[in-house]
């Protein structure tokens, strides 16, 4: 009996694959901004993210008003953990975990990466396209420049932006 190839016979080391399903499964990460107001004291918000595969980024979706988006726009340079949620019974410290370095970039409304950057992340957030449409609101690429992945105990390591750029875009 012969076997048949699958489509993808490339092997993914299992750190890389643990890394793509983190940022497959979860929805929502802190964002560390740099606060603009007050000497650039780190700021931490709650921000839901999709991925987007043409850029090799992350989007997210901000509201003019927030502490945040101000944040990001004076200082660019921002963080983004996300990290596997609490499993009762099983310890805490070895929660897998990405704390992702990036620059934070605004498309110009209507442009094309504008309607990329929107279209996934309301195929993510379909509950999100009334807010879409009000005008202090704006989609923000993070274009990672590096992260640490923690995939639980003895298992860490830096990640360079290459390998997040593939991982974003596959």
């Amino acid at each position: 009996m012969r076997l048949q190839p699958t489509q993808d016979m490339t092997h993914e080391p299992r750190l890389t694959r643990a890394l793509r399903n983190l940022l497959a499964t979860r929805r929502v990460a802190a964002l560390g901004t740099l606060d603009a107001q007050r000497n650039a004291q780190p700021f931490v918000s709650m921000a839901p993210f999709a991925r987007l595969s043409s850029e090799g980024c992350l989007v997210i979706h901000v509201s003019g008003l927030a502490a945040h988006t101000r944040n990001l726009l004076a200082h660019p340079q921002v963080s983004l953990m996300v990290m596997a949620a609490e499993a009762d019974g099983e310890p805490v410290h070895a929660l897998p975990r990405l704390t992702l370095d990036a620059v934070a970039q605004v498309p110009e409304r209507d442009s094309p990466t504008w309607a990329a950057a929107r279209a996934a992340y309301l195929a993510r957030f379909p509950e999100a396209e009334p807010m879409a449409a009000l005008g202090d609101f704006m989609f923000v690429l993070l274009r990672p420049t590096g992260a640490r992945q923690v995939a639980g105990f003895g298992a860490a390591r830096n990640v360079d932006a290459d390998e997040l750029a593939r991982v974003l875009g596959g």
